[in-house]
């Protein structure tokens, strides 16, 4: 039986396309390619499992790149627009019209910060019973221990739940764990196929 039903956020929940802000970034402050991202790896990964604080982040991010106030506030649009991307509104009212007959969640690969600005623009926290961020947890997908997270979380085994991702290796690893995940590639398909596993359980 199927129990909980729980989606990603970005390039699910969220249509996020790439929109170049940091290529964009590197021409106005005459950096080389790549290096944005060389030089605040270890803050983008730190902010992801929730290892460093928004504050210590941004304030890393302005020192490193030598960003004033205005620009650091530029900066940080650009990241987020690009983070938040836009609403996935079919997929999303499919998502919150599960409820209540089942339980549903969840799991996202998230950043410091996310959690308020993700509510502030989707109000994600009430179409679900629940969000488990890695930013909140230190740990991200695919590490199995995020996955049995959920379900202990969610007080069911892996083979009661239904997961809906993205990205193949973290499909892969949630149904290594025993997860019924289906990988995402269409609102169309997604849908088709969570109904057929509901069907059939």
């Amino acid at each position: 039986m199927i129990k909980a039903i729980v989606f990603d956020i970005g390039g699910v929940l969220e249509i996020t396309p790439p929109t170049g802000w940091v290529e964009r970034w590197e021409q106005q402050l005459g950096l080389a390619a790549g290096s944005i991202n060389q030089q605040l790896h270890d803050l983008w990964l730190g902010g992801s499992i929730g290892t460093v604080s928004e504050q210590a982040v941004e304030a890393g991010i302005a020192e490193r790149l030598g960003l004033d106030e205005h620009q650091l506030a530029a900066f940080l649009a650009d990241l987020w627009a690009e983070y938040l991307g836009t609403l996935n509104h079919e997929l999303l009212a499919f998502f919150a019209s599960l409820r209540p007959r089942y339980t549903t969640a969840i799991l996202s690969n998230s950043f410091v910060g996310a959690r308020q600005r993700e509510q502030a623009a989707y109000g994600f926290e009430d179409c679900c019973d629940l969000i488990i961020y890695s930013h909140e947890e230190g740990l991200k997908k695919p590490d199995p221990a995020f996955y049995r997270l959920a379900c202990e979380r969610l007080n069911l085994q892996p083979h009661e739940m239904i997961f809906l991702d993205d990205i193949a290796v973290v499909v892969e690893a949630a149904r290594a764990v025993g997860i019924n995940a289906i990988l995402y590639r269409s609102n169309q398909q997604a849908i088709a196929e969570i109904q057929a596993l509901l069907a059939a359980a």
